[in-house]
């Protein structure tokens, strides 16, 4: 459904129309067996596999030039996995669990039944559109949910051509997508859903979450914040500078946990420029022609990160352009990677997420100094740490919040299906990924069943002697 131009429309009763659909198919098959969700999955896997060309030109197009790998490694490659993994394990997760009960109400039993939510809300982002779109996709309809899905409209093409696959693969009411602008978006928030998910920036979550309060409807968001890696005394440079530079140029920068600012041992500031300046060399030999090189989304994101750039240079920060060649294109709104090196934290880029190829250092001379300074800020939504001593990373991991943590790397605990993803604080909160999303996107309903026999005759007014002395044994023990 096209809601692009949202004034010839009654908006709310035209989303109320899928939405409804949804509700009434649900209401008709409240919990769907094993294979009716396996077959939803394997269809959702056919549909990213055989598309996955046309998806990565999509994007390529809203972009402005999208390397075709990047779409394959972080969008196609990363959906699969996801849906593959709710093929292998979404049969176990669905079964009932059997718990405990206490020893006072033996021999009666207890159990923890999965139970689909319902409807759910899928407000996805343009920066990783297909794999922000079918993840958390894939693990509500493991969990046995309708799904409606809104896409970015900073991202058309992709949105557009989403929609008319899953029109093709799904029923509309199992699987249907909603396009337009901020309006939609808006009132889709609005929508009674029993769940809905949202990925995108803290300004908008706070909205969303306004929204979606009038019903009660629980909400996932996935924010982002200024998420910080910290390079250790003694740590191997290079691997460090590798590491954070193979995380900041993936989409140029474009991703929410990106790595956001580097905090650097402040005698290793000089090398840290170096090896960046090689390694980003090495990287794109080709500077802004490269065709490997992402461009900024849009001329309204690259005219922001020009501001941020322009903003440092007048207050005195030293910026480095990486690239050899050009360091802008404003035609093809194509900018390299640039290091902002100790600026001062009242500048813009240290106030807000960065969210493109900009990169400040910041100088440290402790330890516990890097460590209080990430603290001092909002909780981030990844964190990287870099440091070979264990006891040393333990105790970090116990002094710091952030959403996740990749040791000695960047990115990649994103990538684990084994591990919740998800923000704390103002970069997000609920989690999902694996389990952890079908969780999510479930009741998981406790279930009390009494024996045959049993003693709670004793424990009916009206009371006995007997219950006043079995409550004082029952309390010591």
């Amino acid at each position: 459904m096209n809601l692009a131009d949202a004034s010839q429309v009654d908006l709310p009763q035209a989303l109320r129309l899928p939405f409804e659909r949804q509700r009434a198919a649900f209401a008709a098959d409240p919990y769907p067996a094993w294979p009716v969700r396996r077959d939803r999955l394997r269809r959702l896997h056919q549909l990213v596999l055989k598309n996955e060309h046309e998806f990565a030109r999509a994007i390529d197009a809203d972009f402005g030039g999208r390397p075709a790998l990047e779409t394959q490694i972080a969008e196609v490659f990363a959906s699969v996995q996801e849906i593959g993994h709710a093929l292998a394990q979404g049969e176990r997760w669905m079964r009932p669990r059997r718990v405990g009960v206490s020893k006072w109400f033996l021999p009666a039993r207890a159990q923890v039944l999965p139970q689909p939510l319902g409807v759910v809300g899928v407000l996805a982002p343009w920066n990783y559109p297909l794999y922000l779109s079918v993840a958390p996709l894939a693990v509500a309809l493991a969990a046995g949910n309708r799904v409606l899905v809104k896409p970015s409209e900073i991202t058309p093409q992709f949105s557009a051509l989403l929609a008319r696959l899953v029109a093709f693969w799904f029923a509309a009411e199992e699987v249907d997508v909603v396009q337009g602008g901020p309006e939609v978006a808006a009132e889709f928030s609005r929508l009674p859903f029993d769940h809905l998910i949202f990925t995108g920036s803290t300004a908008v979550g706070r909205k969303v979450m306004a929204a979606a309060a009038a019903n009660l409807t629980p909400v996932t968001l996935e924010l982002g914040g200024k998420s910080p890696a910290i390079v250790t005394p003694g740590y191997p440079l290079a691997h460090a500078v590798e590491r954070v530079l193979a995380g900041k140029l993936l989409n140029a920068g474009q991703t929410c946990i990106a790595p956001d600012y580097v905090l650097v041992p402040r005698a290793q500031m000089g090398e840290f420029v170096a090896l960046a300046r090689a390694q980003a060399r090495a990287m794109v030999p080709g500077g802004l022609a490269d065709a490997g090189y992402c461009s900024v989304v849009n001329a309204r994101q690259y005219a922001r990160l020009g501001g941020l750039l322009a903003q440092a240079r007048a207050q005195g920060a030293r910026v480095e352009a990486l690239f050899d060649g050009p360091a802008q294109d404003d035609v093809a709104h194509r900018l390299a990677l640039h290091l902002v090196v100790d600026p001062s934290c009242h500048l813009d880029l240290m106030q807000e997420e960065v969210f493109g190829p900009i990169l400040p250092l910041v100088p440290y001379d402790a330890v516990a100094e890097a460590i209080a300074f990430v603290n001092a800020r909002p909780r981030p939504l990844a964190l990287y740490w870099f440091d070979h001593d264990a006891a040393r990373t333990e105790a970090m991991l116990r002094a710091t919040h952030a959403g996740g943590v990749s040791v000695n790397d960047t990115l990649l605990h994103v990538a684990q299906d084994t591990l919740p993803f998800g923000g704390v604080g103002p970069s997000g909160m609920g989690h999902y990924h694996g389990r952890w999303g079908f969780e999510t996107f479930s009741k998981l309903k406790p279930v009390f069943h009494q024996a045959r026999f049993n003693g709670m005759k004793l424990f009916t007014p009206p009371y006995s002697p007997l219950t006043h002395k079995l409550l004082g044994l029952m309390k010591r023990f």
